[in-house]
């Protein structure tokens, strides 16, 4: 059994495809690389080939009709044999001395009696243009150097929530989660860290800057033009989020421990604020619409929830009246964007 898969969801990735499995390829034969080619249509299967082939027995190449990001990250999961499971972007890349330091961690629980389901890590936004990269870390939040649960994670401060970048899940524990992501669909790396959660009991935090994340290319599904055009998406994953809190089955898992109900609840609470502000930002009568179905979905769905939501700092922000109180929801919005660098 290989200590790590990799899976590399790849659509039209010829352009940087092979600089994110060459930051990969230090981890030798531990380490199995899947690209993912989801129905490219330029010449990334042909290049996942020839990757494959000249690295056998690390790099795979997995050819399958285009079902989206979502469809990938589940095929990736499918045929990945390592005892724990990591996505990375295919115009992303990581650090080869965190590498080093994130292999070391996972052989370590590997081979002795403890359990790890989930380690995080640090990543660097690398923001096409800006100087000064920011790092997003969850020091002071998080105990370092040993395993811990739900019930020692401290304060998470708005923007620090733990993404995609963040995580390595044990392969074994995500499948038995049942997670599968939505086809066609943009912006479920969120439902791939949130319905999850309820199934990790232990957690290390490697104080170390693993994950390069790139953005700031137009075209990317992150940028906030893009973002807007593609609201219906970002609309559905924040409804699913919904579903699955929500949901009478999940409950017993996810008040199972206060920390990790407060953690999920203030994670759904930001992707709907993402949501309502991208619709406000818009402006359009019908973005607007949907903005308040939303908020109306939710209240139908939990009406103790949408209280809480609604009456929240954020979500207090994000449903003042009229055309001024919508530019006050979009000027503190600015703000964090500025201090966290997002978007």
């Amino acid at each position: 059994m290989k200590l790590l898969s990799i899976a590399i969801p790849s659509y039209n990735s010829e352009a940087y495809l092979e600089k994110c499995v060459d930051s990969l390829l230090p981890g030798g034969e531990e380490v199995e690389i899947l690209i993912v080619n989801d129905g490219s249509k330029d010449g990334t299967a042909a290049l996942a080939d020839r990757l494959s082939a000249a690295h056998p027995g690390i790099v795979r190449a997995i050819h399958k009709e285009n079902g989206g990001h979502g469809s990938a990250v589940n095929t990736g999961l499918d045929h990945a044999t390592g005892l724990f499971f990591k996505v990375v972007d295919s115009d992303d890349k990581v650090d080869a001395e965190a590498y080093r330091e994130v292999l070391d961690t996972l052989r370590r629980f590997s081979e002795g009696e403890e359990t790890l389901d989930l380690l995080i890590s640090n990543y660097l936004y690398d923001k096409e243009g800006e100087k000064h990269k920011k790092m997003m870390e969850y020091r002071g939040a998080l105990p370092t150097g040993r395993l811990f649960t739900w019930e020692e994670v401290g304060h998470l401060r708005t923007g620090h929530y733990i993404l995609m970048h963040s995580v390595i899940f044990r392969t074994k524990m995500l499948k038995d989660s049942g997670i599968r992501l939505p086809e066609h669909c943009f912006y479920v790396d969120n439902i791939y860290v949130f319905e999850p959660l309820p199934f990790v009991k232990t957690m290390y935090y490697l104080d170390v800057c693993f994950y390069l994340y790139y953005i700031g290319r137009e075209d990317q599904s992150v940028n906030e033009k893009i973002m807007i055009s593609r609201l219906e998406q970002q609309m559905r994953v924040n409804r699913l989020m919904i579903d699955y809190y929500t949901d009478p089955a999940n409950r017993e898992r996810i008040t199972s421990s206060p920390r990790l109900q407060e953690y999920m609840f203030h994670y759904l609470e930001i992707i709907t604020t993402i949501s309502s502000i991208l619709a406000i930002k818009s402006g359009t009568k019908e973005h607007l619409q949907w903005k308040e179905e939303l908020w109306q979905y939710l209240k139908e769905k939990d009406k103790a929830l949408y209280k809480r939501l609604r009456s929240g700092l954020l979500g207090t922000a994000m449903n003042l009246p009229g055309r001024v109180g919508r530019g006050l929801a979009v000027g503190a919005y600015k703000i964090a964007q500025h201090f966290f660098g997002f978007n």
